[in-house]
């Protein structure tokens, strides 16, 4: 029964369609990173960058190395648009996009996860079989028709991606609107809407209908009586988004994953009328069934499992950030904070000082000022880089931050040595102190 569902064949249409757009707004994406400059702020001017903790081997190009290697990406987007060597490209851009993505933190976001997720389950799937040059280079792998099971593993991503946004926002500062306000004080100044961001009224729609949107747009668009008002509530959702947070190309990726939902034949009079329509419903079950099945099971177990670590951590995730990444917690508050680092010679106990405009840039300083993990980096590379020149240091760091806008409290415990204490990914770390507010 299970086989029948999973491995029935049906049109293709959706996938080849969402490849193309997919591989456009890889391109644009690559592309777009250099000419906003994004790639000299984040991966060139920095001195050093803050990587995923247990990927310091990471590290960008020097010089203008990344230029190139952005360049590349785009490439391999281009080519997964139009189909040439396939699945050499998207799992080419998967590794190159993922690299960068470990790289680097103080960019931390969640879109920029999604699409490393999404480029590697495209790679998985049979997306260049029609309107690509490796169909035409090669008849013999044109087809109409794709298993099942492609056009649900991109089902279940977004529902999971869609409900642990909207449970993550079930919190007194989010229904309260605090946060939300916040956000739209730095857009009054936009162009024709920036007076009406300001509204409380607006604050109110915003912050329960992106709970709502998020808990409900998924099963609205499986529903064939809802899909057609779904998708075009999404279409202003994620315009909205694009326009007011200009957050690339997420929002009209998030639009492209509607093809998925739509009937085939819909897709395929709109986008390809000149393919065949696939009506033969066959059903091939694989000789690697049980690795697909094991593969992604574990996936999406995986996928299922991780933004639920931080109930499993004490204090609360909004103050200690330990468990935020990976968890769909998008846009859900704002932290303001500053940090003293202090280095001390063991040896001769002499104290200084660290100036943090001599390593560190805007965007860098403001994460070391306040995200704990960053913090702990920064006091590790102070290590490094004192011990290179033969001495032992102690790093103390005093730092305060507010969380939406409430009062100031101190975030880490100055008595301890963050040089010399270890990270544990899975356990609280007890130098970073409680909240009274949270």
């Amino acid at each position: 029964m299970l086989n029948n569902w999973l491995f029935k064949h049906i049109d293709n249409s959706a996938l080849i369609v969402f490849r193309i757009i997919f591989g456009l707004l890889c391109f644009l994406e690559s592309v777009g990173a250099i000419f906003t400059g994004w790639v000299k702020n984040t991966l060139i001017d920095p001195k050093f960058t803050f990587s995923f903790i247990g990927f310091e081997w990471l590290q960008p190009l020097p010089g203008i190395g990344m230029y190139f290697y952005y360049v590349l990406m785009g490439v391999f987007g281009l080519f997964i648009m139009v189909g040439f060597k396939y699945r050499f490209s998207i799992i080419s851009f998967f590794f190159m996009w993922t690299a960068t993505y470990l790289m680097q933190k103080s960019s931390y976001n969640n879109h920029y996860y999604l699409l490393m997720l999404i480029t590697g389950i495209m790679a998985c799937l049979p997306a260049n079989r029609y309107a690509s040059f490796d169909a035409k280079i090669n008849p013999r792998i044109r087809s109409y028709s794709m298993p099942q099971w492609c056009r649900l593993v991109i089902i279940l991503q977004l529902f999971i991606v869609y409900t642990y946004a909207s449970i993550a926002k079930l919190y007194p500062d989010w229904l309260d609107t605090r946060v939300i306000e916040m956000m739209m004080k730095s857009k009054q100044n936009y162009f024709v809407i920036g007076e009406l961001l300001q509204q409380k009224w607006v604050h109110n729609v915003l912050a329960y209908g992106g709970i709502l949107f998020d808990g409900v747009i998924v099963p609205l668009l499986l529903y064939k009586p809802t899909r057609k008002y779904a998708f075009i509530v999404s279409i202003f959702f994620h315009l909205f988004n694009s326009i007011v947070f200009q957050i690339g190309i997420f929002p009209y990726m998030s639009l492209a994953f509607s093809l998925f939902f739509f009937e085939p034949k819909t897709i395929q009079k709109i986008f390809l009328k000149r393919k065949p329509f696939y009506t033969e419903d066959e059903v091939e079950v694989p000789k690697y069934k049980n690795a697909l099945l094991t593969i992604f099971l574990t996936y999406f177990l995986l996928q299922t499992a991780l933004p639920l670590r931080h109930h499993f951590i004490d204090d609360d995730v909004l103050w200690t950030e330990e468990g935020h990444r990976l968890s769909w917690r998008m846009m859900l508050r704002a932290k303001s904070g500053h940090a003293t680092y202090l280095v001390e010679n063991k040896t001769t106990s002499q104290r200084i000082f660290v100036n943090l405009d001599e390593y560190l840039t805007k965007k860098q300083k403001r994460a070391a000022s306040t995200k704990p993990d960053v913090i702990w980096q920064f006091a590790q590379y102070m290590k490094q880089k004192y011990e290179a020149e033969g001495q032992d240091i102690a790093v103390y760091v005093d730092c305060k931050i507010s969380v939406n806008g409430k009062p100031s409290e101190t975030l880490i415990n100055s008595d301890v040595d963050l040089a010399n204490v270890p990270w544990d990914v899975f356990k609280h770390s007890n130098w970073i102190l409680p909240s009274k507010q949270h």
